[in-house]
């Protein structure tokens, strides 16, 4: 089971960006998927997650609005739309994997209930 996050970058305040996360040796359809973000000095947070089937999401509330995911599971991979970027958005984003969470468990997001990780992708959001 490997994840691998992409997509992160610098953009300026208002900016778009789009995180993917291409997951191998599982089918992606079983899993529930959550981006979370740790900016310097701060506790991982959780900032979207997707079930497995795709019918439940959840968003948190400094990005409802402003972030949209998605998954493709004929590519195994997860999206991360992220429009209206703040500079408080800036934060290393990892995305996390679990085959267990039912789509009732994905809000609010726990940590420790994802059981893979990808290595993060840095977004830095200029002001």
């Amino acid at each position: 089971v490997q994840l691998q996050a992409s997509g992160g970058g610098l953009v300026q305040t208002g900016g778009s960006l789009r995180l993917s996360c291409a997951f191998s040796g599982f089918p992606l359809s079983l899993y529930a998927v959550g981006w979370f973000r740790q900016a310097p000095g701060k506790k991982r947070e959780g900032v979207s997650c997707i079930s497995g089937s795709g019918a439940v999401t959840y968003y948190a509330d400094s990005v409802k609005g402003r972030f949209t995911i998605s998954k493709d599971n004929a590519k195994n991979t997860v999206y991360l739309q992220m429009s209206s970027l703040q500079p408080e958005d800036t934060a290393v984003y990892y995305c996390g994997a679990s085959p267990t969470l039912d789509p009732s468990d994905i809000d609010p997001p726990i940590v420790e209930a994802y059981e893979y990780w990808g290595q993060g992708t840095l977004v830095t959001v200029s002001s």
